[in-house]
C-alpha cells in the first residue's frame, strides 16, 4: 500500500473524531444555555431552543470551518455560510419538531436533546460534509498510452 493511499485511509477516521469533538461543543453550550433559559428564566420552550441553537450553531461554525473540514481554498465563506445558515434553519426546524413531539410524548426536553443530538449526529454529518464543506473535486491526469 502506498503511504499517500494509506494517509488518506487515515483522514475520515480523524475527521470523524474531529467531528464529533466539535459536535460536543454544540450540544453542551447548547445544552447549558437551554437549561438556563428554560429553568432559570422561564422561556418557552421554542425560545430556550432558539437561543441554545444560536450560541451552539456559532460555535459549531467555526469549529467545523475552521478545523474539521477546514481549508480555505475549498469554498468562499459567503458560500459555505449561506449554506451552513440553509441546513441550520432546516435543522433547527426538525430538531424543535423532534423535541417538542418527544415532549408532547411525555418525555422531558433534557432528554429529548439527547434523542435528537443521535439523529443529527449522522444527519449533519454528511450535510455538511458533502454540502456545506465540500472537498474540491481532485482531478487526475491519465497518462495516455500509444
Amino acid at each position: 500500500m502506498k503511504r499517500t493511499t494509506k494517509l488518506r485511509s487515515l483522514v475520515e477516521p480523524k475527521r470523524i473524531i474531529e467531528y464529533v469533538i466539535t459536535g460536543g461543543a454544540y450540544f453542551w453550550s447548547g445544552y447549558l444555555v437551554f437549561f438556563i433559559c428554560d429553568s432559570l428564566f422561564g422561556l418557552d420552550l421554542f425560545w430556550s431552543k432558539l437561543l441554545a441553537n444560536i450560541v451552539g450553531w456559532t460555535i459549531n461554525y467555526l469549529l467545523q470551518r475552521k478545523w474539521v473540514f477546514g481549508d480555505s481554498k475549498k469554498a468562499s465563506e459567503e458560500q459555505v455560510t449561506i449554506r451552513y445558515a440553509v441546513i441550520t434553519l432546516v435543522n433547527f426546524l426538525l430538531d424543535y419538531l423532534i423535541v417538542a413531539g418527544l415532549n408532547a410524548l411525555g418525555l422531558t426536553p433534557y432528554i429529548g436533546q439527547f434523542v435528537s443530538a443521535g439523529f443529527f449526529t449522522v444527519w449533519s454529518y454528511l450535510w455538511y460534509k458533502l454540502w456545506v464543506f465540500p472537498a474540491k473535486a481532485k482531478t487526475r491526469k491519465r497518462k495516455h498510452r500509444a
